[in-house]
């Protein structure tokens, strides 16, 4: 069973080569592809090291544009998807959101973090649905296509979509795990408009029509 990996990442130069480190370690994955959604910086440079399959957009078009790229760009029999800033994951949380995918127990998994920081922690405990780590099948991954509008709102829009069209979640628990968040990246005000503009498109995807 063929394992791929996809990365959306933008300008995130100081923080995926340890996202990709942990992935490159796993053996039985078999491909790994870096989504650079038009960033400036050095992303693209620092995948390369790591994976052939680096796709560099010319322009930002959203996370789940990104997203959607990498899958159709992707031959595996399980897409698993992984944020480009986490921090503190291992080769063991990666396994845990790819087993009951593989072993036929769900169609697709989300991974929750927890013992990580507080403020990660409180806002997947308050709303999970917006967990960026997931497994997802092939016949799951291919069905998706048109999310790639969502931007922001991709997260809230699969799990919208995977609740209508009645394909159930196995939740994971990765322990010890979180991520940079907006204002560590970019300063308070810039991380506070940015998380407003995130929040805004979170909301207008539940108006997207997902059947």
């Amino acid at each position: 069973m063929k394992i791929s990996v996809i990365i959306p990442a933008y300008n995130e130069e100081k923080r995926i080569e340890k996202v990709l480190d942990v992935v490159k370690q796993i053996d039985f994955i078999h491909e790994i592809i870096v989504v650079s959604d038009g960033s400036t910086d050095d992303t693209v440079k620092i995948a390369k090291a790591y994976t052939e399959n680096v796709i560099a957009l010319n322009k930002n078009i959203g996370k789940g544009g990104a997203v959607i790229t990498g899958i159709t760009a992707s031959h595996g029999d399980i897409v698993l998807l992984l944020d480009a800033d986490l921090i503190g994951l291992k080769k063991e949380h990666i396994a845990a959101l790819i087993a009951p995918v593989m072993k036929g127990e769900a169609l697709t998994t989300v991974g929750i973090f927890s013992s990580g920081r507080f403020f990660t922690d409180a806002a997947q405990k308050i709303a999970p649905f917006l967990s960026g780590q997931r497994a997802l099948g092939h016949s799951v991954a291919e069905s998706i296509q048109k999310l790639d509008i969502t931007r922001y709102g991709f997260e809230t829009a699969l799990t919208k979509y995977l609740y209508v069209h009645d394909i159930p979640t196995k939740k994971v628990v990765l322990q010890g795990i979180t991520h940079t968040m907006k204002e560590e990246k970019v300063g308070m005000l810039r991380g506070f408009l940015w998380r407003l503009k995130m929040y805004w498109q979170i909301v207008k995807t539940i108006k997207v029509d997902v059947k």
